[in-house]
């Protein structure tokens, strides 16, 4: 049961001590701990699976001369490099935090990280063994009804299904339900320090389509926390409208074209299409929606703005990326149809300005109401992506057609005539050449992990590794099959713990590409850094 064999020794070890080289964010003792047990494991299953074909093929064991003077040497030098990778990684992780401006003082302990994962990857070797038994036993069994070769193979393919059921079925399923119960019962719940709206202009409020109760948690607190005009005029030192901000919530209706069509018919209760700019915005997961993307707007046009949003999940974000994309594909497509629908209705001079936007999964959501980056142009005034997960279409077909000798943390589309990316404000200057309108522009970090994890991690080195590394990106980090792809999900978890500008944080930069996209007439650079210390002040 507990006996180990060279290779998935050798391999697990291997990949322990790769999990233990820096990633695209600083992490935590704990987190290193969980992480290399399941490394060492996938290492493991890499090693033994490999020995195992190995013994097919040559059908014979090495002596056992030579046998045991490998497995001291390769112990050794096992316990040597675990050891050394243990030391460094003290300095890797203090080197990753002073790359983004963090505290480095941070407690790391060494052989509890390996004790840790020691007891863990125990375990998980033990529940994999004890199905590897169990299909033993079943295999014997069968091979006293049916031939040799065909009891083996029915006997992997049935424990093969087992598995594959008891994980997705059962264990993921069970997982998600649960999710969704816990995340059905907060949606019933409110923020601290967030009220029912006394103005007209906010769904919730007086006269509002919608009511306050079925707005659920976030889309309470998008509303509730609307810019006031008081806070407006202080910016502009100009007179201020109160901000519309319309939401419709999950618990109004199920369906994605009917809270689409609810959306429109609130937007035009509220004078919605009066405004100056109106801006449909994705959410994430839960229903969020980033205030760091909201307000910008509002202060930029003292509160002559409109903001439409809907909610489509439960779910947290990463539950909701893995199990209800096609929900958001379809929120996103519905809203901005509904609305672009309504606004065509308008005369042409007296349209507001239509832009869409959306962080993280919010982007995904939008990206899927076109066909192309060609058609985002054509039927919106602007658009602004922050944060986009690998898994958009339009990034990725941007991504992937973009000039010869830019870098992919870094792109340059079609001379950036239409798109442009950025993670600091001079970067939208770049290239120097012309940019018209509309605009179209990604924010996204080189460090950010919701925008580099693909499952291609797993077997591809990713281009954003290869020549100089984007900035935050430690020129420690390496890649390594499997190992990796594991490293930077579990940064995920972490993306919203370093500072601005670094990971999932984007913090006043969205400022920046709020007035690239859709600044109003008179709109200057010292205004965009006014309202990006504004923003950071509040961050």
């Amino acid at each position: 049961m507990w006996k180990l064999g060279f290779g998935g020794t050798l391999l697990g070890t291997l990949f322990f001590c790769a999990s233990l080289t820096p990633s695209l964010l600083p992490r935590t003792w704990l987190y290193q701990g969980v992480m290399g047990a399941v490394t060492a494991v996938l290492g493991y299953a890499v090693g033994a699976s490999a020995g195992a074909v190995w013994r097919a093929l040559v059908r014979r064991r090495p002596p056992e001369r030579w046998r045991r003077p490998a497995w001291r040497i390769m112990l050794t030098g096992c316990a040597l490099l675990t050891a050394a990778a243990l030391w460094y990684s003290y300095d890797w992780q203090r080197d990753l935090r002073a790359l983004m401006g963090m505290d480095t003082a941070i407690t790391w302990f060494p052989p509890v990280i390996l004790a840790l994962a020691a007891v863990l990857f125990a375990l998980f070797l033990g529940l994999a063994r004890l199905v590897r038994l169990g299909g033993r036993k079943l295999i014997a069994w069968l091979d006293r009804f049916v031939p040799f070769y065909v009891g083996h193979v029915l006997g992997v393919l049935v424990v093969g299904f087992l598995v594959a059921v008891f994980a997705n079925d059962v264990l993921f399923s069970g997982f998600v339900r649960t999710m969704s119960d816990i995340s059905s019962v907060t949606n019933a719940t409110t923020h601290p320090g967030v009220h029912r709206p006394a103005s007209a202009s906010l769904s919730g409020g007086p006269g509002s389509l919608v009511s306050w109760d079925s707005l659920g948690r976030e889309g309470r607190r998008f509303v509730g926390t609307a810019t006031t005009p008081a806070r407006l005029r202080e910016f502009t030192g100009q007179p201020a409208r109160q901000p519309i901000r319309v939401y419709v919530g999950l618990d109004t209706t199920a369906s994605p074209r009917d809270q689409a069509a609810l959306a429109v018919r609130e937007l035009e209760r509220t004078g919605a299409f009066d405004r100056a700019v109106l801006a449909v915005l994705g959410t994430t997961g839960t229903g969020w929606v980033d205030q760091g993307m909201a307000d910008p707007l509002e202060y930029m046009y003292g509160g002559d703005s409109a903001l439409v949003a809907l909610q489509y999940s439960y779910l947290p974000s990463w539950v909701s990326f893995l199990v209800d994309q096609k929900k958001a594909a379809q929120a996103g497509a519905a809203l901005f149809d509904a609305v672009r629908s309504r606004w065509e209705q308008l005369p042409a001079g007296d349209r507001p300005k239509l832009v869409v936007s959306g962080e993280s999964l919010g982007s995904f959501a939008l990206e899927n109401a076109f066909r192309d980056v060609d058609d985002l142009a054509a039927r919106t005034d602007g658009a602004l992506f922050v944060g986009p997960p690998n898994a958009n279409p339009i990034w990725n077909e941007v991504t992937a057609g973009r000039d010869r000798g830019s870098p992919l943390w870094r792109p340059v589309y079609q001379d950036g005539v239409t798109v442009r990316f950025a993670q600091r404000p001079g970067d939208l200057e770049r290239p120097p050449g012309p940019w018209k309108e509309p605009r179209v522009v990604y924010l996204q970090n080189a460090s950010d992990p919701v925008v580099w994890w693909t499952p291609r991690l797993i077997y591809d080195r990713p281009g954003w590794l290869e020549g100089p590394r984007g900035p935050g990106v430690n020129p420690q980090m390496n890649w390594f099959p499997l190992v990796t792809f594991w490293q930077v999900l579990v940064d995920m978890t972490a993306g919203l713990s370093v500072p601005p500008g670094h990971g999932h944080r984007y913090g006043p930069n969205i400022a920046d590409g709020w007035a690239a996209v859709a600044a109003p007439p008179g709109w200057s650079e010292a205004d965009t850094a006014r309202l990006r210390g504004l923003l950071l002040s509040g961050s």
